[in-house]
């Protein structure tokens, strides 16, 4: 958790363009939103000679921002995921920590990039999205009558003898930091069931095949099939042609529409503190550290969710704004008392609730469960509720002890 006193310096690791500022604005900020852009021209006029800063502190931040320090933790986790701002730190009396910033993607390859395109795509819309490819398109100029008459290098300059040569090194140069996903494919087993040569799979192919895997929710016998249909007489794999299977094969199985990036799990700053091991602490902590989509999967037989779960809960996230955590709460809590089943009005009318209410954490979802239950309760006798409710997760009577903690947990709302 990051403290107002701890102290941070920047290190610019790259050349920030007028062209950059502008791309910035124009392909990032509908992705990572104001707060995070805002958060990097922060770090960019915090520095010294254009290259490094001062140490400076996070009440800093605050100030000159006018946000909280968890809003900037998001805003600086945004940067991170797509590869603008590189964070180290150093525990101490006062935490240190180190922002390394990198240059934004040229229009060029954000444009084509197998993830963030189809991203900004779907935040932008189509026409929005073709005036910002239009502004980003080198105009064609017919030269067929024109002969080009540049000048080399040793038409304009003589090389003479020097007994002098420097290797200046450490100099800026232009960096750019690839995103990073934390579970990457497994190639082994992937190459292994494609039975072509591995030579195929280029560093570019691999990164393709991750970001596409991630994009589109695509498993490895999945991934496997699409791989097959791209695959060139030479034996390559022609990566447009993955490209448009991938996006083609998701769109079939979601209606026509396309993935939109969201929180996957609860935020950390809206997570319970460690150390309880209360039936309820473990119950938190698995709504906390589940996203949506595998909690949901969970709930399936054969693991296979219908396309109109995934909307609903898509819905929830984008739309609503709900956090992951309060989502997994609420789908609990309507399958447990609605028969097993997910009826979008029901659920619709819960959850904006819930957002008028400011819900964000998990333990304030769960108890306003047990509001519902302890209102209907007064009504019937009989009330199929979750296993958090009554702390029978394994489906075993209460003894004393836990009979008591129950009553301590209603109590408030009695």
């Amino acid at each position: 958790m990051i403290l107002p006193a701890d102290s941070y310096v920047i290190i610019n690791k790259s050349i920030i363009t007028d062209l950059d500022k502008k791309v910035l604005i124009d392909l990032y900020q509908p992705i990572i939103g104001n707060k995070a852009i805002s958060l990097y021209y922060t770090f960019l006029n915090d520095l010294d000679k254009n290259i490094y800063s001062s140490e400076l502190t996070h009440y800093h931040l605050l100030s000159v921002m006018q946000l909280s320090l968890d809003e900037i933790n998001i805003a600086r986790e945004r940067l991170e995921a797509v590869g603008l701002v590189k964070t180290y730190f150093k525990k101490g009396n006062i935490n240190n920590y180190v922002y390394m910033l990198y240059s934004p993607l040229t229009p060029n390859e954000f444009l084509n990039h197998p993830m963030l395109n189809v991203v900004l795509y779907n935040n932008l819309g189509k026409k929005e999205y073709e005036k910002i490819v239009e502004a980003y398109k080198m105009p064609r100029i017919n030269l067929k009558d024109y002969d080009d008459i540049s000048l080399s290098f040793e038409d304009v300059f003589t090389s003479v003898p020097s007994s002098s040569f420097f290797q200046n090194e450490d100099l800026i140069s232009k960096n750019k930091n690839e995103i990073k996903f934390k579970n990457e494919v497994d190639f082994s087993l992937l190459i292994e069931g494609l039975k072509i040569s591995e030579k195929a799979f280029t560093k570019e192919v691999r990164y393709l095949i991750t970001t596409l895997s991630y994009l589109y929710n695509i498993d490895i016998l999945t991934m496997q099939n699409l791989i097959k249909s791209s695959l060139t007489e030479k034996g390559s794999i022609d990566k447009e042609y993955l490209r448009k299977a991938c996006r083609n094969f998701y769109q079939f199985e979601n209606s026509g529409n396309l993935p939109t990036l969201i929180h996957t799990k609860q935020p950390e700053h809206l997570k319970s503190p460690a150390g309880d091991t209360s039936k309820k602490a473990l119950m938190i902590y698995t709504f906390e550290n589940t996203n949506p989509y595998q909690f949901i999967k969970s709930k399936y037989k054969d693991g296979k969710v219908i396309t109109r779960d995934l909307n609903l809960i898509e819905s929830l996230l984008i739309d609503l704004k709900l956090t992951p955590g309060v989502v997994n709460v609420l789908l609990d809590y309507v399958l447990r008392t609605n028969n097993q089943k997910l009826n979008k009005a029901y659920i619709e009318t819960i959850a904006s609730s819930w957002k008028r209410l400011g819900i964000e954490t998990v333990e304030e979802a769960m108890n306003q469960c047990i509001k519902a239950y302890n209102k209907k309760s007064k009504q019937t006798k009989k009330e199929v509720v979750p296993s958090w409710f009554n702390e029978q997760i394994e489906k075993k009577e209460l003894d004393k002890e836990e009979e008591n903690e129950l009553v301590e947990l209603f109590k408030d709302y009695n």
